[in-house]
């Protein structure tokens, strides 16, 4: 998804941006363990790392720089994005409660050789700029890693500022 040049969505809410966009979020993931997807502690919200799946099925394997490209990193980046959104709306209840993306942090499996990750990320960022806007910006760390959880080619993890309930 191309970056929107400059702040085209007015004081429309995530849920009405989704809509307008013409997205429609998929099921939320489940955990592959002993753990939940998300936890949050006063007006912070975590979400554990969320793989790009549809339907409960990973949609690319590998890795950045043996088998994908940086394209498809993008699109899974794009895809595990908008899982964190549908995990997020099933904690809250209403995606209209997520303020702004606070921190994304993305594990990506790449080669040694392998130096585009903040390409890769931006196919997270991008989603994310779309739905609350760039002037609500947000911190980002990427990491390569060997290896990942059933051959995922990368990882999202998320922390949100929610609006506490009244």
């Amino acid at each position: 998804m191309p970056a929107p040049s400059g702040d085209q969505t007015g004081a429309a809410s995530p849920a009405e941006r989704l809509d307008q966009l013409g997205i429609a979020l998929p099921a939320p993931p489940r955990p592959l363990g002993a753990y939940v997807e998300s936890s949050h502690v006063g007006s912070l919200l975590f979400l554990s790392g969320i793989l790009p799946v549809v339907q409960g099925k990973l949609t690319i394997t590998g890795r950045l720089g043996e088998n994908l490209s940086v394209k498809e990193g993008q699109e899974a980046a794009r895809i595990a994005s908008l899982n964190v959104l549908a995990a997020a709306k099933a904690h809250v209840g209403d995606l209209n409660r997520l303020r702004k993306l606070v921190r994304l942090t993305m594990q990506i499996a790449t080669t040694e050789q392998f130096t585009e990750h903040a390409a890769v990320a931006d196919g997270a960022s991008d989603v994310f700029v779309r739905i609350f806007g760039p002037s609500a910006g947000h911190t980002r760390v990427v990491y390569g890693v060997y290896s990942l959880p059933v051959r995922a080619p990368l990882v999202v993890e998320t922390i949100f500022e929610i609006q506490p309930l009244t």
